[in-house]
């Protein structure tokens, strides 16, 4: 899929005379971690099973978490409503029609404590997918948790927290890059001294994936915006060391299943050498790339939904294959709606079945040393490497941005994708092949207006209840720390627990800060 030319037999010939296995693969565990993070990985602890859930009001997300875990589920990975990635309030008249349509609805503290209830959160892992206003949710994250008597040094998990994403792919963003820059760098130090088991961001490929890249782009851009995390976390003042072993990664698993493979592989092998030749790492942990994997939304149909068990199967294999630490397994039924109970616990079987009864997670990277898989890896990496030299030549990742290159490469590989398949030079079984003759009726999960009118009757009630003179104080405060130098972590985390809701939060924000407004792209 990303265009490398496949021969029909593979041979050592095709990894060159130069190829040393110590070089390119080692151990698992071990430097340049081309095999794995672990040197036991799955023989050890299998990765953590997620299921991607959120959808109406706090309370029915509530249920679905307590649902998941009692069916085996790991860890928890929260799927906001549109209105809460772009920090709008449930009532405000943008937010109209949106309301826990595609995840939960989340207005203040008060629905956060609604979300974990009963929930014991110094013992899940918790993943936010969340970045604009990603701030605003883990302060409600860690507000939630000192009422249940956690401390911040006990919570686990991720918040997205990928910006640079937004801007090159997602489109969910609030405020101008540097700016958002900025917020990203006050996170990155507020987690650092206070929050030690919490990755600070899980940088992104997924979205640049379903955005129409290729695996080599996907591989580029996602690590092109690592490293300026960690550039960011210098000029923050802090040691690679001190931050880098908390920065995890998001990947795609796509339905092209050995190059998905290869990219994991590759992805590794970059981040480990860019860590210690370029910034300095000195700490394994610095070098070592940990990542969750979700199953391509994009590779799944309308058409015979049924046959999307079977995608998201393979591609599930590619990611345990790839060496992934988590993994969320997609519902056949979410090319139609958000996904029902049935089609959720589905999904959560083809993980445990992959990983309990198929024997893949006997022996570590059994693909290793295969001539195909080490020669595509091989391949991703030098694309890989060629992205690199082409955004440092516009002088990194928000000069490029700001200059639509990444935009455009992404937009020209999904018009590429889209006509081989119009011209059928690539198969989408029940799509532009076998298409089928009649539908089955599928039933699918219907968020009906009631929750919205209930969760906007929510937050003006809440308004009514608070003391709004102490949240205008928190919001005057906020804005005075963000025209300075101040830590944003603190003043937000105040008007949070005073119950300011996440728009009046991030509309204060946009009081200094200004509005982000992209420059199109052709």
């Amino acid at each position: 899929m990303s265009g490398v030319p496949v021969k029909p037999l593979y041979t050592p010939e095709d990894l060159g005379p130069d190829f040393d296995y110590e070089e390119k693969l080692g151990y698992p565990g071990e430097y340049p971690y081309t095999r794995g993070v672990y040197p036991n990985m799955y023989r050890g602890r299998l990765f953590t099973m997620r299921q991607f859930a959120g959808y109406g009001t706090a309370r029915e997300t509530n249920r679905r978490f307590r649902y998941l875990l009692d069916h085996g589920q790991t860890g928890l990975s929260v799927a906001f409503d549109m209105p809460t990635l772009m920090g709008k309030d449930s009532d405000d008249p943008m937010s109209l029609g949106e309301v826990g349509r595609e995840g939960v609805a989340i207005d203040s503290l008060e629905d956060f404590e609604e979300l974990f209830e009963g929930i014991p959160m110094d013992q899940v892992s918790t993943s936010m997918t969340i970045n604009a206003p990603a701030m605003v949710l883990l302060a409600m994250y860690v507000a939630t948790a000192e009422k249940q008597g956690v401390p911040p040094e006990a919570l686990r998990g991720t918040n997205q927290n990928d910006i640079l994403k937004e801007y090159q792919a997602q489109k969910e963003w609030i405020y101008p890059p540097e700016p958002s820059m900025r917020i990203f760098k006050d996170m990155l130090v507020y987690c650092t001294e206070h929050m030690p088991k919490w990755n600070t961001v899980s940088i992104s490929g997924y979205h640049i994936r379903e955005a129409g890249s290729t695996a080599a782009q996907e591989l580029a851009f996602t690590l092109a915006n690592g490293f300026a995390y960690v550039e960011a976390g210098i000029e923050a003042g802090l040691d690679v060391d001190d931050f880098a072993p908390r920065f995890s990664f998001f990947f795609n698993s796509h339905i092209d299943f050995f190059e998905e493979i290869a990219k994991f592989r590759a992805a590794r092998r970059i981040w480990a050498n860019v860590m210690k030749e370029k910034y300095g790492a000195k700490d394994p942990r610095s070098m070592l790339m940990r990542f969750h994997t979700q199953t391509a939304g994009v590779s799944l149909t309308a058409q015979e939904p049924e046959n999307n068990i079977a995608r998201t199967a393979f591609e599930a294999l590619a990611a345990i294959l790839g060496g992934t630490q988590s993994l969320h397994t997609n519902s056949f039924d979410e090319a139609l709606a958000l996904p029902t109970e049935k089609a959720v616990r589905i999904a959560l079987r083809t993980q445990q079945i992959a990983a309990l009864e198929t024997g893949v997670t006997n022996t570590i990277d059994p693909l290793g040393g295969s001539y195909f898989v080490e020669a595509l890896t091989d391949e991703l990496e030098r694309q890989a490497y060629e992205y690199f030299d082409r955004i440092e030549e516009f002088g990194g990742v928000i000069p490029a941005i700001e200059a639509g290159y990444i935009q455009r490469e992404i937009a020209e590989a999904s018009y590429r994708y889209q006509r081989e398949l119009e011209e059928k030079k690539r198969f989408m079984v029940g799509v532009n092949i076998y298409e089928p003759q009649e539908e089955a009726e599928i039933e699918i999960l219907k968020i009906g207006m009631d929750v919205e009118r209930r969760q906007v009757e929510r937050v003006k009630s809440l308004r009514a209840r608070r003391d709004n003179e102490l949240v205008k104080q928190r919001l005057r405060e906020l804005k005075k720390a963000a025209t300075g130098e101040e830590n944003l972590m603190y003043p937000i985390i105040d008007a949070v627990k005073a119950y300011a809701t996440e728009q009046e939060i991030c509309d204060a924000l946009k009081e200094v800060f200004g509005e982000y407004r992209e420059t199109p792209v052709f």
